[in-house]
Order: structure tokens, then C-alpha cells, then sequence
């Protein structure tokens, strides 16, 4: 097939890379890369043959929207726009709704695989008309794992349910990457366990918790058993966030990615005032000894008398 592709960074780029090597022609555009085949969109959609295939890969939110409405007025009835970034699935109805007055068909595409998609493939959560997605078959068959089109690919349902299915995707994935640190923190801190990499590292075969993830942390711990070079703050992307609103949306209880999205929002504090609290009020009831503020600051006696907590 022959695809436009808007965006050619770390996903984009590797993206087009594995679609190349399938036999497919791809013309990037990307305002920021020397890797852009055109100069601007309208030489992107003037260099497709129609009807023509649009692959979005930008950022999420305004940088997406921008484009799906510029593309909107670039395009012809009958064309074809998939948006493969991190959109929340909202977005999705409005840009469906969007291109539609125009003619123009719309996919909404989660992608996972992060940087090593272009050589392991990449697993994808496509929302949509069965007809619109039968027409992408092609790419998306290029793009996922080798192997069972089902263990790689999925038409989770019409439009939006592609990114919704992303959302939960990367709710889950906070859950697991916080259990793992959790436990290599509990690990590092225990005085009886010597080698904490080569624990990790037993567990990566027969385990019922090996995984992609916990390679990736045997990996990391190999280039840096302490962890020493890497600041424990951490952002998030937004999809957590999403995640965790629709769960009460649906009432659904989430408490481990619930949980696991807070423990991101404590990583950013220098000094956390929810924690201060906490150990104001154990010196309160307790008598606790508390840690004054600043550098070496040796621990306070409570006033109280003692007490459990």
C-alpha cells in the first residue's frame, strides 16, 4: 500500500522504518525531522494517489486535533485518516464527526511497543467501520508481531473504542511497573538479600510474574544495579488520568491503578506536605519523633505520650 505518514519521531519514524521494510511506500511528513519526505501537508496529501491513507502519529490533544482539522480541508470524499497516537477516546468522536462532513473516513488506532516495535512489532487496539479497517488490513498486518493477526491485532469496535482500549492498556501497565518497583524498593532495602539484581533476573523464566516489563527491569538493572544515575520522578502521559475517571465513570473499582497513578504524583515532591501531616500527627497522639526540615536534620522528640501507629 501506499500511506502518508504525519509525525516521524521515536514511534513515527520507527513506524514508517517496519512499514518500508514490508514493501509498502510510505511519504513522512514531519516539520521537525530531516526525515521528511515533503514539506508541508498539503505536499503530503498531494503526493498520495487517491483514495488516500493518512497515518497521524503526533502528540496527543492540540498537536492532533490541529492536524486532523487540517487534513479535514486538505482531503477528498473517500479517503481515509488514521490517528495512531494517544488520543483520549472523546477526541476520537469529534474527529470522526469532523471529517465526516468532509467524506472522509476515520480510524482510531492504540499502538504498544514503544521504541522496540520496529524489530519485535507492534500491538494494536483498532476502533472503527469494519469496512475502514478491512481497507488498513494491509498496514496494520506490516506493523503488528508476527504470528496469529489475534495476538497482535484487534478490532475492539467503532470509533473510539480503539484509544479506549489504549487507556486500559496503560492503566494496567502503571499497575505492573508500580508492583515491580515496589518491590525492588522492599528488595534494596532488606540487609539479608545481597544481590537484587539476580533476583529479578531468576524470576525472568517460570515465574508467574515474568514478563516484557520485568525484562525490561532486569535490563535496567544491569546498566545500573542501584538505580544511582535516575531521579525518582516520574510524569505520566495523561492515559492514567483517563483511566482512572472512567473507571468511576463506570463505576468500576481501580484501586491498584489508582493507586499506582497517586504513587507518580508523590515521585514529584521534594518534601511531601500529605507526609508532613502525617508525621505531625503521629507526634501529636504518639510521641512520635519526627525529622525537622532541612539539612541534617537530626530526629525531634514528641511531646506525647507513647503510643502505637
Amino acid at each position: 500500500m501506499q500511506l502518508g505518514l504525519v509525525g516521524l519521531g521515536r514511534m513515527g519514524g520507527n513506524m514508517a522504518g517496519r512499514l518500508r521494510a514490508a514493501g509498502h511506500e510510505v511519504i513522512g511528513y514531519d516539520s521537525h525531522s530531516e526525515a521528511s519526505g515533503v514539506s508541508s501537508l498539503a505536499d503530503l496529501v498531494g503526493a498520495l494517489t487517491a483514495p488516500r491513507v493518512v497515518w497521524v502519529m503526533v502528540p496527543a490533544g492540540d498537536p492532533t486535533r490541529e492536524t486532523v482539522h487540517a487534513l479535514g480541508e486538505l482531503l477528498d470524499a473517500g479517503d481515509l485518516v488514521i490517528d495512531g497516537g494517544n488520543s483520549r477516546f472523546t477526541d476520537d468522536l469529534e474527529h470522526a464527526a469532523l471529517l465526516a462532513g468532509h467524506g472522509v473516513r476515520y480510524l482510531d488506532c492504540g499502538v504498544s511497543g514503544g521504541v522496540w516495535g520496529r524489530a519485535n512489532g507492534y500491538g494494536l487496539m483498532c476502533g472503527g467501520a469494519p469496512e475502514d479497517v478491512e481497507r488498513a488490513m494491509p498496514i496494520f498486518d506490516s506493523l503488528r508481531p508476527e504470528g496469529p493477526r489475534e495476538e497482535g491485532f484487534a478490532h475492539a469496535g467503532p470509533v473510539g473504542a480503539g484509544h479506549y482500549a489504549k487507556m486500559v492498556h496503560n492503566g494496567i501497565e502503571y499497575g505492573l511497573m508500580q508492583a515491580y518497583a515496589e518491590g525492588y524498593e522492599l528488595l534494596a532495602a532488606a540487609p539479608l538479600v545481597e544481590n537484587v539484581p539476580g533476583v529479578f533476573q531468576a524470576w525472568s523464566r517460570g515465574t508467574v510474574v515474568r514478563s516484557w516489563l520485568l525484562d525490561l527491569m532486569i535490563a535496567a538493572l544491569k546498566d545500573d544495579p542501584e538505580l544511582a544515575g535516575i531521579e525518582g520522578y516520574v510524569e505520566d502521559s495523561g492515559e492514567g488520568r483517563w483511566t482512572v475517571e472512567e473507571a468511576i465513570e463506570q463505576r468500576v473499582a481501580a484501586p491498584v491503578i489508582s493507586a499506582a497513578l497517586f504513587a507518580r504524583f508523590v515521585s514529584r515532591q521534594d518534601d511531601s506536605p500529605a507526609m508532613k501531616a502525617v508525621a505531625a500527627l503521629r507526634q501529636q497522639f504518639g510521641g512520635h519523633a519526627v525529622r525537622k526540615a532541612g539539612p541534617g536534620g537530626a530526629p525531634e522528640a514528641g511531646a506525647g505520650p507513647a503510643a502505637a501507629g
